[in-house]
């Protein structure tokens, strides 16, 4: 099976940065909708951390990246996802 990490769009992303979403994927799954929203302040909190940041360009390819290998259901999720981000910003 493909994965997103792979697809050719995200390639030009330092490999360090698709990590770090990865691992995040994988902690947030399963959170509920009042979970998120903390859930989201502290990666943000550890990407700072981290010195991991994302032009908005990065985020929008990576969105559109992995939607194209996400259910309905995780698609509709990661339109929430990022209208929080945006809305906090």
């Amino acid at each position: 099976m493909a994965s997103w990490l792979d697809d050719p769009d995200v390639a030009h992303i330092e490999r360090s940065k698709l990590d770090f979403l990865q691992m995040l994927v994988f902690e947030s799954n399963g959170l509920s909708k009042e979970q998120m929203l903390p859930f989201l302040m502290a990666v943000a909190k550890r990407g700072k951390d981290n010195n991991v940041s994302f032009t908005d360009d990065e985020i929008d390819i990576i969105v559109k990246t992995i939607k194209k290998y996400a259910s309905e259901e995780d698609c509709a999720k990661m339109d929430k996802m990022v209208a929080m981000f945006y809305k906090k910003r």
